[in-house]
């Protein structure tokens, strides 16, 4: 009878009106009506004011509905979540990613995701921007590093270190640089987060020569292999060239800033089971993905 009578009491603040809220539950009106005194008199206190041309929630009424109000969204969540147990994922998945992950790593994921689930479609956004999925209408974006809006839901997906590397043919003009104060003058491959005058290194302020910034790992990767100068390069989107000897790693001890990569979505409130499935089924690709250190090494460079 409480839940009941709560659920009776919610729906007249909501309509304004005890007609419409009887209408709208198939009730009629003198029911709604006496169930709201026989609530007031249970509980000792007066919840509307009512006139023939308005309701007025008192202070206490007011009270009384936000928590109500609560258990009724839980409810309703509640529901939800036991239907979704018997749907199958369907509908238009919308995601925002960095270019290089959607490049080497999210299409393939994609790709199974959706031959798994037939009835899912997918529009993808590959960008160097961030998005904000609440503004932009996006299901899910992926984030170097977690989102500055902190009523976003932010989930981790992995993180990488960077360590220095350098071309053969650069160390041959120009040296190899046998501690980190050496690196002074050096000629740097930035990425566009990085300071213009600085190595981005941890606990270290030393001056560069920066002849080149950029916003695309793979851009910077690909200078440094042509000679250019030193590059600041995740480790797993290095490891081919240095097994290869085009690239050599310099100064092993040196700490560069770790990388984070999140999924960033709106709420868990309510939230669509296709969008909950392919979170999932990410988070699940991730370890048996033979991709998924290069990719991952390739995107982040944001937290010391």
């Amino acid at each position: 009878m409480g839940l009941d009578d709560a659920l009776i009491f919610t729906r007249v603040v909501e309509c304004h009106s005890f007609t419409q809220a009887a209408h709208s539950m198939g009730m009629q009106k003198s029911t709604v009506s006496r169930r709201i005194a026989l609530l007031e008199e249970r509980l000792g206190v007066r919840l509307l004011n009512r006139t023939t041309r308005k309701l007025r929630l008192t202070e206490v009424g007011q009270a009384y509905y936000e928590r109500c109000r609560q258990i009724m969204l839980d409810f309703a969540e509640a529901e939800q979540a036991v239907m979704q147990l018997q749907q199958e994922p369907a509908g238009l998945l919308r995601i925002a990613a960095p270019i290089e992950f959607g490049q080497l790593f999210l299409g393939g994921v994609l790709g199974r995701f959706m031959l798994q689930y037939p009835q899912i479609s997918a529009e993808v956004e590959l960008t160097s921007r961030e998005v904000d999925p609440l503004e932009e209408g996006v299901d899910i974006a992926i984030h170097v590093g977690q989102p500055r809006d902190s009523t976003l839901i932010a989930r981790k997906l992995f993180e990488s270190p960077r360590r220095l590397y350098a071309s053969p043919e650069y160390l041959a003009r120009h040296g190899l640089p046998e501690t980190v104060q050496a690196l002074a003058g050096h000629r740097a491959l930035l990425l566009q987060q990085d300071s213009p005058r600085y190595w981005p290194l941890v606990g270290e302020q030393v001056p560069c020569l920066r002849v080149l910034s950029c916003n695309n790992i793979t851009l910077a990767r690909e200078a440094a292999l042509a000679g250019a100068g030193i590059c600041g390069l995740p480790v797993m989107i290095a490891e081919e060239a240095l097994n290869s000897g085009r690239l050599v790693q310099l100064l092993p001890d040196a700490r560069l800033p770790i990388g984070e990569l999140y999924a960033v979505y709106p709420s868990r409130r309510f939230q669509a089971m296709k969008v909950k499935a392919f979170l999932d089924f990410l988070m699940a690709s991730l370890p048996q993905a033979s991709l998924l250190e290069p990719v991952a090494a390739g995107l982040l460079t944001s937290r010391p």
